[in-house]
């Protein structure tokens, strides 16, 4: 079957031979999918969902049953007090601008503890100027890089963390992925350790969670371990990729009203947003989400596994643990980036005939090239690749509806390499022997 998509004989029994040693790996996953899957049913049930919560509304949206109940499962899974579900968010950096302009005022200082944020949030936060940003309005940031070296295993510097906040420290900013960088995904466990440490320093502090590309990866959210916000995108991985469009912020009560409030307007806050007829998708997204993730999960491991074989760095590698669905592989040059996101995009469903080119992107700081045939133009969870051109010129490979998309990419993003002349059969045949 994969000779119809260009792919050799021998980058398939490549494929073949690294699935044959990670079923252990995948049985896990699975177990992990299900349990996540039940957690889903029962806040359905709980909620009380019915035919009726899928009922178009237009306009002001007052009383849309289907958008209030949706809030209240979503903040039943995350074990909060309140939850924030619209399709006015648009991304997930919309929703964390939102999360943070509603929760810091001028004169409050914003703090990274986990070292620099992803790249949009730098015109968010006004590292980089930008219109709008906390910077403008007076709201100042400082970060703690994570420890590179540290021999028993320790990411957080809790010393410089300590003398880091201050009385105008009044949020926290967490990111659980790696985003654009090689640093290790943190787990549901490690933000626990990290926000109780935070506490005890500064009780009053705000604790958010950047959680793209977390959810039902682990058992737990990070909301169950001391998290006052957390906050996502629903084209990743709670959307199950048929999400159109959308974010969630879930949390303490009082701050997810804030950011309601800054979502629409002083006064109106969560009474108003229609679900605009795409409720429905919302729902029956959240419901397959841990299927779709366990999917993506095992793409990412199995990236992993041919990858490192073949001598490339990748993070994390194909046995260690999983926090997020992310999978970064560090290629070398601008020339291997190219065609391993070609290769990803010529096994899509949508656009396969088009080849990704770098681009200057709005909010990064380099050409970025993006792959992704996708139903919904964007969505990460769906079967993507993308990464900026400069070095270390790593690719970060994420998604697949179903383990067998993902798996299809991987092999293709190889052909694209051997077609390049970047990697040739010898050396993928040594790796077998």
């Amino acid at each position: 079957m994969y000779n119809r998509f260009g792919i050799s004989e021998t980058v398939v029994k490549y494929g073949e031979n690294a699935e044959g040693l990670l079923h252990e790996r995948f049985h896990k996953i699975d177990k992990i999918a299900e349990y996540n899957q039940l957690k889903v049913i029962s806040a359905m049930q709980e909620c009380k969902v019915s035919e009726s919560c899928f009922q178009m509304t237009s306009g002001y949206g007052y009383n849309d049953h289907g958008r209030d109940t949706l809030e209240k499962v979503y903040a039943t899974l995350f074990k909060a007090e309140a939850a924030l579900v619209r399709p006015q968010i648009t991304c997930g950096t919309h929703a964390l601008n939102i999360a943070l302009s509603a929760n810091l005022r001028p004169g409050d200082e914003l703090l990274s503890p986990v070292g620099k944020p992803y790249d949009t949030l730098e015109e968010v936060i006004g590292i980089r100027e930008s219109k709008g940003s906390l910077a403008e309005y007076g709201i100042t940031y400082r970060q703690v890089d994570l420890l590179k070296d540290d021999k028993n295993g320790n990411l957080f510097d809790y010393e410089k963390i300590r003398l880091a906040i201050s009385e105008k420290t009044k949020m926290i900013s967490i990111q659980r992925s790696k985003g654009y960088q090689t640093r290790p995904t943190l787990s549901v466990k490690q933000i626990g350790e990290l926000i109780s440490f935070i506490k005890n320093v500064k009780p009053d502090i705000i604790c958010m969670v950047d959680n793209c590309y977390g959810e039902f990866v682990e058992l737990t959210e990070p909301t169950e371990v001391g998290a006052d916000l957390c906050v996502g995108s629903l084209i990743k991985n709670p959307g199950g990729g048929l999400a159109p469009i959308g974010g969630y912020i879930v949390g303490k009560e009082e701050y997810v009203n804030n950011a309601a409030y800054r979502l629409t307007a002083p006064g109106l806050g969560k009474e108003v947003g229609a679900s605009l007829g795409i409720i429905h998708s919302f729902y029956q997204g959240l419901f397959m989400a841990p299927t779709v993730v366990s999917g993506a999960l095992k793409g990412a491991i199995f990236a992993a596994s041919l990858y490192e074989r073949l001598g490339y760095f990748v993070q994390p590698n194909s046995m260690e643990e999983r926090y997020d669905i992310i999978q970064a592989i560090v290629l070398g040059t601008p020339e291997a980036i190219i065609a391993f996101c070609r290769g990803i995009q010529g096994a899509a469903p949508v656009d396969s005939f088009v080849l990704p080119e770098p681009w200057e992107m709005p909010g990064y700081d380099a050409k970025v090239i993006m792959a992704a045939g996708a139903f919904v133009s964007g969505s990460s969870i769906e079967l993507s690749a993308d990464a900026p051109i400069k070095p270390p010129y790593a690719v970060y490979f994420q998604g697949g509806l179903t383990w067998y998309h993902a798996k299809l990419g991987i092999l293709n993003s190889l052909q694209y390499l051997v077609n390049e002349g970047i990697i040739n059969d010898k050396k993928i045949l040594d790796c077998m022997a």
